[in-house]
């Protein structure tokens, strides 16, 4: 898609700071972190947000995308002291970007309401 942010910058036409790169999944850092690490998980294939994934593909990619962030997280030395991911879905779950995408928080304690 080419009005989406993440798509562009999955097709590296913006730059990000980036973390890790498969083939299906990209994570970058976040331009607006919420703790000291946050990086946005995001698929190269195009879907809106959690919900237009609700198919046997679409659960490929959340699990593809799930079982990438706790690589990342690994990477990140998140792994012994705990790390956050978060899904938002839509404008009232706090997604900006129409683009499937997955944080990962991490680098302080987290607290609970988270918002």
């Amino acid at each position: 898609m080419s009005d989406c942010v993440f798509c562009r910058i999955v097709a590296k036409e913006i730059p990000a700071k980036e973390v890790a790169r498969t083939r299906d999944l990209v994570a970058f850092h976040d331009l607006n972190p919420q703790a000291p690490i946050h990086v946005l998980i995001v698929p190269a294939q195009h879907l809106v947000n959690a919900a237009a994934a609700d198919s046997e593909a679409g659960e490929r990619v959340l699990g593809q995308a799930l079982r990438f962030a706790v690589q990342v997280a690994a990477q990140l030395g998140l792994s012994e002291g705990g790390f956050r991911l978060v899904l938002n879905n839509g404008p009232n779950g706090g997604q900006s970007v129409d683009h499937l995408h997955v944080h990962l928080l991490g680098g302080r304690r987290m607290t609970w309401p988270p918002g």
